[in-house]
């Protein structure tokens, strides 16, 4: 048997959440060809004494599709283990044809980042040829097979028009991509009807691909939101996930509890549902969310000049301070303009400051005219929005079924990268579950590493991956358990995490001794494939 490279010395938690034991890994090429006592070899070594090796982790829900193009390596996932980046969540960057060509070219785009793709492995195999740190996979957006049709429109697909998105999702399925996300609180995904996301979900259901949801609402409305998750499961067949389960809202707080047990009795029931968390107390979107989402129709020119007009700003400032509206209100459920953290933009003053701060600085007498104001001057300002408690999430660490995501990008701290806001998460999702939370006792090592490994590699369908065993992919990583530790905070976000020993991708050292290599061996993964070419 031919080695290339053994990890040796360390106590192997491979995947399954069996226990520790102590084991060699031997890898040849790209998989892994023995566990156990690998005697001395002509190959390359490792240690892994006084760590533990896991596989690679997998993030759920990764927005890393912009900061990988502008630097591949993906860093401050790296430097947690994070081997698998998963995209897509509404947002796909293909297929892109037809009416959303024009929305999406509108919207000002990063340096070197390229959003509009005709299909989505037109942009996969891109990374993968150009070169890519981790590997990469994706859902087709709901956003894009009703935009191709639709735009920005607020209204529903025509038969024909939703013929023809179920036939587009249908081929892109076919060509491995993982099902379909939604992400029902923004426009335009929040003017898809529970429908037009049936007819998807039946297309899902005929290829064994996953519908995963950012739900229509995590504050007043969420147990209504999670039951729609779980009545189109139920109609089509199709498995569902709930992205970043929460409640939104101290006021809504009491119902986790009962959006798990919904969950949990539809698992009962023989539904494939499950959910996924990261570990923090605030959300991040822009700050432009708080805007009802009937009035983005038509995207980012019709927003702006609905603002600057001042009968409809009017009408703008009287919904958002209005309670009990049919949509997610994310202004009041963080308790207001205090619960708010800017975490920038092009408004470099207001970076680190709540909301109510900065309407405090300006001297304006409702922080909603700031927020506005804010809006206007920058569409697209990142803010954090206090919502969750601590509590919840340890509640939904308790149901076995909930795996783990960042909801964020991946990139190296260091500029300009560190001249653009980002939420904490984006440098310390995984190392907060393996630190903290499993020093805590809020979950077991073994667990830990289960949840961020094969259960969404099982869930996403993503063959020889999540598991240390004989056959499957060499994705692993060695880390110093009682070391692991997220540095990050929200003032402080780019900061990396620490504790990661060595990170291999598929066979290669990508992270070793606890410095990053430069080695590009990601590559390109579908739905229901093990080749990962």
């Amino acid at each position: 048997m031919k080695i290339d490279l053994v990890v040796r010395g360390g106590m192997v938690a491979d995947g399954t959440g069996g226990p520790l034991r102590r084991a060699d890994v031997a890898i040849s090429g790209d998989r892994i060809v023995a566990v156990g006592e690998v005697p001395p070899a002509d190959a390359a070594e490792l240690s892994a004494a006084g760590a533990v090796v896991a596989p690679g982790f997998i993030n759920v829900l990764s927005h890393a599709y912009g900061t990988l193009q502008q630097d591949p390596r993906g860093l401050s996932d790296l430097y947690q283990g994070v081997t698998t980046e998963v995209f897509g969540e509404g947002f796909s960057l293909g297929p892109v044809s037809g009416a959303m060509g024009k929305v999406i070219d509108a919207d000002p785009q990063a340096p070197g980042v390229r959003m509009n793709w005709p299909r989505l492995n037109d942009f996969l195999d891109h990374m993968a040829t150009t070169g890519v740190g981790p590997n990469i996979a994706s859902f087709v957006g709901a956003h894009n097979l009703r935009m191709i049709h639709a735009g920005a429109e607020d209204r529903a697909l025509s038969k024909d028009e939703l013929a023809s998105a179920c036939q587009i999702l249908d081929d892109e399925l076919a060509g491995g991509a993982l099902g379909v996300a939604s992400a029902l609180i923004y426009s335009p995904g929040s003017y898809a009807s529970t429908a037009e996301l049936t007819a998807y979900a039946h297309v899902l259901a005929k290829h064994d691909a996953l519908y995963i949801s950012h739900v229509r609402n995590e504050a007043d409305r969420l147990l209504d939101a999670v039951e729609e998750l779980i009545e189109i499961a139920r109609v089509t067949s199709a498995r569902a996930e709930v992205y970043h389960l929460k409640a939104s809202g101290r006021q809504n707080w009491p119902a986790m509890t009962k959006a798990i047990e919904k969950i949990q009795q539809a698992r009962d029931a023989g539904l494939s549902i499950s959910a996924d968390i990261y570990p923090y107390e605030a959300g991040a979107t822009t700050l432009g969310a708080c805007i009802p989402p009937q009035l983005h129709e038509g995207g980012r020119v019709e927003l702006l000049a609905r603002l600057s007009d001042p009968e409809t700003r009017a009408v703008i400032k009287a919904a958002i301070a209005h309670p009990g509206a049919d949509w997610e209100n994310l202004y009041l459920g963080s308790g207001g303009a205090s619960g708010i953290l800017l975490l920038g933009g092009i408004e470099p003053d207001v970076s680190g400051l709540t909301l109510a701060q900065v309407a405090a600085v300006r001297g304006d007498t409702d922080p909603i005219d700031t927020l506005l104001d804010l809006v206007s001057a920058d569409p697209d300002l990142l803010a954090a929005y206090f919502e969750m408690t601590e509590e919840n999430i340890h509640l939904a660490l308790q149901s076995t079924w909930v795996s783990i995501c960042s909801d964020s990008e991946a990139m190296p701290a260091q500029p300009p990268f560190t001249e653009n806001p980002t939420h904490p998460r984006a440098y310390g999702a995984f190392a907060r579950i393996l630190g903290p939370y499993v020093r805590g006792g809020i979950l077991t090592l073994e667990d830990a590493v289960r949840r961020m490994t094969s259960l969404p590699a099982k869930n996403l369908r993503l063959l020889d991956r999540g598991q240390i065993r004989v056959g499957a992919f060499a994705d692993l990583v060695v880390f110093e358990p009682d070391e692991v530790a997220d540095l990050a905070t929200y003032r402080q976000p780019h900061r990396y995490a620490a504790g990661m020993r060595h990170v291999l991708i598929n066979g290669t050292i990508a992270f070793q001794d606890g410095q990053p290599t430069g080695r590009l061996a990601g590559r390109a993964l579908r739905r229901g494939t093990s080749q990962g070419e």
